[in-house]
């Protein structure tokens, strides 16, 4: 799987290398699923890693030793910690998975405790760690990939949803909401992920195939094409960490239409001001495309409001206070 974490990675390599540093991504085999975790731990705690400054990044990367260890934390194993009891997590709230998660909150913390600066992804991940762990992290905001490629265009009847099709990234709110829709407008969904067939189902139960699109997999050429052409973004998943895909879509001047349960994405959608928060509903998704479909002008402000500020994200400064 290659998704937001593993494009910001990369490009904060790119970004090192930029800046004159001798740079290596380090990556590792890990086994995600509860009856490995700790082995997952065990495996990063027993590499030695030659380098001046080590930079480790989410679940199990920060169980490396290093004396000079920065963390910046994507994110931890959220099936253990918030997210325990979810669909999609395989550790409930029985008496072993409870153990488990105990235990790994100790380990983390200990490992976590190491790092000679300790930063986050955003303000949603450094709250779950002084939740968690009672650690207090630093939120830093990176840039989106393929940032200074994006730039805003004419926005034509497109609404668009990009991210891996995954339930707890709700790939299907847009399908649904399109059922809903009064105006002439279009869906299209880019992504792959398990939730690819329940998604074409879900098309054809509710007649939409002739209103939204199942693009899978898109190059970067064509995401900056229809992103710089549509007239909203829809991306509301389950607390997020981040959320590239808004910054995407604000720097191409695109407004966002989220959730009021989308944790990160809320740090930059503001009601009214860089898109418009819904209810989570197909219902009020729908209801919002309908609204910036009849009001081109309040389209227009909302994503031009939205690039204005993430345009000010860049990787000098994310680089300069990790190396610090």
């Amino acid at each position: 799987m290659r998704g937001g974490a593993e494009q910001a990675m990369e490009g904060l390599v790119d970004a090192l290398e930029r800046a004159g540093h001798r740079a290596e991504l380090v990556r590792m085999p890990t086994a995600w699923d509860a009856g490995r975790i700790f082995d997952a731990a065990l495996a990063w705690r027993l590499v030695p890693v030659d380098a001046d400054l080590v930079i480790a990044t989410n679940f199990p990367s920060y169980f490396v030793r290093h004396p000079r260890k920065v963390v910046w934390l994507f994110h931890q194993h959220r099936g253990a910690y918030d997210a325990a009891d979810a669909a999609w997590s395989d550790l409930g709230l029985d008496d072993d998975s409870l153990e488990t998660q105990r235990l790994l909150a100790m380990w983390d913390t200990t490992a976590l405790e190491e790092a000679t600066r300790l930063f986050a992804l955003s303000g949603v991940v450094a709250d779950r760690l002084a939740r968690f762990n009672g650690l207090v992290a630093e939120p830093l905001y990176p840039p989106p990939p393929l940032h200074e490629r994006l730039v805003p265009g004419e926005p034509g009847d497109t609404v668009l949803t990009v991210t891996r099709l995954e339930r707890n990234k709700r790939p299907g709110l847009l399908v649904e909401a399109m059922a809903e829709v009064q105006r002439p407008v279009h869906a299209a969904v880019a992504g792959k992920g398990s939730a690819a067939g329940d998604l074409a189902a879900t098309v054809e139960r509710l007649g939409v195939g002739g209103r939204v699109d199942l693009l899978g997999f898109v190059d970067d050429d064509e995401l900056v094409r229809r992103l710089a052409g549509a007239l909203a973004v829809v991306y509301a998943p389950v607390d997020e960490d981040y959320g590239f895909v808004t910054l995407q879509a604000f720097l191409a001047g695109v407004p966002v239409i989220t959730a009021a349960d989308s944790g990160g994405v809320l740090e930059w959608v503001e009601h009214e001001v860089t898109g418009l928060v819904t209810d989570g509903s197909p219902g009020g998704v729908a209801a919002a495309i309908d609204r910036l479909a009849a009001d081109r002008e309040l389209a227009h402000k909302l994503g031009a409001a939205g690039r204005e500020r993430a345009t000010a994200l860049g990787w000098d400064d994310v680089v300069a206070r990790l190396t610090t």
